[in-house]
């Protein structure tokens, strides 16, 4: 084990950053959780953003609200860097470049958080869609949207691939009791909610590239609210709102009842 990597499971098994890890788990499961509320809400006919600037801008709305943000986003940081230190004791290329991918994205929904937390007004499915035109207006730019819509796909069907063969289960660490079937029955529903979720906005992030029509292309938000326009459309969106909320459960008791990787 080279240096770097005993410096990094050092750290990994110090108690304070074990319990900010958690945090951080808690958190990702706690925005899932209202991602999957605010969708019952489209379902229902109520406004609200169907993603995490929407599940984050929910949270600031209640009293306290405001220091459990910050709370999600101390959580989020210390999670983004507990990534880090998986990528590092991690063994084989791919897996250091999945934890790598995952304290990307940890990292970036912190800093949606700290922008909602000190006032500002983040849209994804505006920003999205901004981004859409812009590289509609590039040259090739219909083909690399066309690929991330793709992408997004590819990455959904995966997810419905993990949940369908409880593939996602050989990463828990979970005691043999009654929290272990609750943790799993929970990530089963969960990965395939999601997974159906990702196909959706992938498929229409690819329209919008053959269209060349960035508002086809406005990410979670706008994908889910999309549904309520096609027949039996609400049907399959209270599907996928429940799906996200079991997703979002799963992370919350897995946060607490799952033991974390020893390096």
């Amino acid at each position: 084990m080279t240096s770097p990597t005993r410096a990094a499971a050092r750290v990994e098994r110090q108690p304070a950053v074990r319990v900010l890890a958690r945090v951080g788990l808690f958190s990702i499961g706690l925005l899932h959780i209202l991602i999957g509320i605010i969708a019952l809400a489209v379902a229902a006919g109520a406004g609200g953003n169907a993603d995490q600037s929407g599940a984050l801008q929910a949270v600031v709305a209640v009293p306290g609200g405001l220091f459990v943000l910050w709370v999600v986003i101390v959580g989020l940081i210390f999670l983004s860097l507990w990534q880090i230190l998986q990528a590092v004791t991690a063994h084989g290329a791919g897996e250091k470049v999945t934890e790598v991918l995952k304290c990307v994205v940890y990292a970036a929904l912190a800093v949606i958080a700290i922008s909602i937390a000190l006032g500002g007004r983040s849209n994804s499915s505006s920003s999205e869609k901004s981004s859409s035109a812009k590289l509609l207006g590039m040259p090739g730019g219909v083909f690399l949207l066309a690929a991330i819509g793709v992408t997004i796909a590819i990455v959904g069907a995966v997810f419905i691939f993990n949940g369908v063969t409880h593939r996602f289960e050989r990463d828990l660490r979970l005691p043999p009791n009654r929290w272990a079937y609750i943790t799993t029955t929970l990530g089963r529903v969960g990965y395939v909610a999601k997974g159906v979720a990702l196909i959706i906005v992938g498929g229409l992030v690819v329209f919008g590239a053959i269209t060349s029509d960035p508002s086809k292309a406005g990410g979670l938000d706008g994908s889910l609210k999309a549904l309520t326009t096609v027949p039996f459309g609400v049907f399959l969106l209270i599907l996928i709102a429940l799906g996200l909320i079991a997703y979002g459960l799963f992370w919350c008791v897995r946060a607490f009842a799952s033991r974390l990787k020893e390096p």
